[in-house]
């Protein structure tokens, strides 16, 4: 009589002649998460963290005491207009977001409640907005690969590109993933500047008020181990930059050396959020450590530290 074959093996037999080839399998998916994800990076991280001091751990933003208080405030009416970025004004006490389908710039309160909103006419996709001195701000725009510095007051009402001086950003690695992260540095007298894939950092230097000085300067950084870049903030209070990934569910904290300092990431069910945020586009901070973030299509967070 001949031996039975694979083919006649009982079902029970059959799931562990495969179960090999279905773990391997598993594995390099697995793998292959865990590197595009950076789950290697954050987790060498995350053990770092654990051996700060509490020195070391007050002399930084450090985002892992951050827990969320504003949790997915609906931006009311602009469902359409994709919220892209957002900067704190401190003359102002209020924040700035730019909204990337349909061009406009809204004034926020730091509830979260709509103020007033600008038309932005001749901005293709606006992504990036910091804001600089006496009233200036930055914005840039990702189609039109450049940069606008515009003049606004308590009585503007809409903004016309024109009007105001723009500065070529050149081209970026992906023509559809290009200039969006933007945030102002006024420790350094600088504007900073992020591209989205593969993620980049640039400075331009800029008293905040007159025409930019020079051209924009590669600031090297081989620590934005993110899948992308969505947007720039920095902490007024340590200088320390703000990165924002929306691929990578992450907001990283850098030092003015460019190393990791720490992270947050933005899941539901960690540092307070209830669900995950949709897609983080903008990111924020006020001289008191207070974090604002806004995601598309028209979704408001607000952080504060633990005490």
């Amino acid at each position: 009589m001949s031996s039975p074959s694979h083919a006649s093996a009982s079902p029970k037999r059959r799931f562990f002649l495969r179960w090999p080839f279905v773990s391997a399998v598993f594995a390099v998916i697995a793998y292959g998460v865990s590197v595009a994800m950076h789950w290697d990076d954050r987790g060498a991280l995350w053990v770092k963290e654990s051996f700060e001091s509490s020195a070391e751990r007050s002399e930084s933003v450090w985002l892992p005491d951050y827990q969320v208080d504003i949790d997915a405030k609906v931006l009311p009416g602009m469902e359409d207009d994709e919220a892209s970025d957002v900067a704190f004004n401190p003359r102002t006490r209020t924040l700035f977001a730019v909204m990337g389908k349909n061009p406009f710039l809204v004034e926020l309160s730091l509830d979260g409640d709509v103020l007033r909103k600008m038309p932005l006419l001749g901005w293709s996709n606006p992504e990036g907005v910091a804001v600089l001195e006496d009233g200036h701000l930055a914005i840039t725009d990702e189609r039109s690969h450049d940069l606008t510095v515009i003049k606004l007051d308590a009585h503007t009402t809409v903004l016309n590109h024109a009007d105001f001086p723009s500065y070529d950003l050149g081209e970026s690695a992906n023509s559809n993933k290009g200039f969006e992260g933007l945030a102002w540095d006024p420790m350094r007298q600088r504007l900073v500047i992020g591209e989205e894939r593969p993620p980049k950092l640039y400075t331009w230097n800029s008293d905040g008020r007159s025409p930019l000085k020079g051209e924009k300067q590669r600031l090297p950084s081989d620590q934005l181990d993110l899948r992308n870049l969505s947007a720039l903030g920095i902490d007024p209070r340590t200088g320390h930059l703000l990165v924002l990934s929306a691929d990578s569910n992450m907001l990283l904290e850098l030092d003015e050396q460019g190393r990791q300092v720490s992270f947050m990431t933005l899941l539901g069910g960690f540092n307070g959020l209830q669900n995950t945020i949709p897609r983080a586009e903008g990111v924020a901070m006020d001289e008191q450590g207070t974090l604002y973030i806004v995601s598309e299509p028209n979704l408001f967070y607000r952080f504060k530290k633990k005490q």
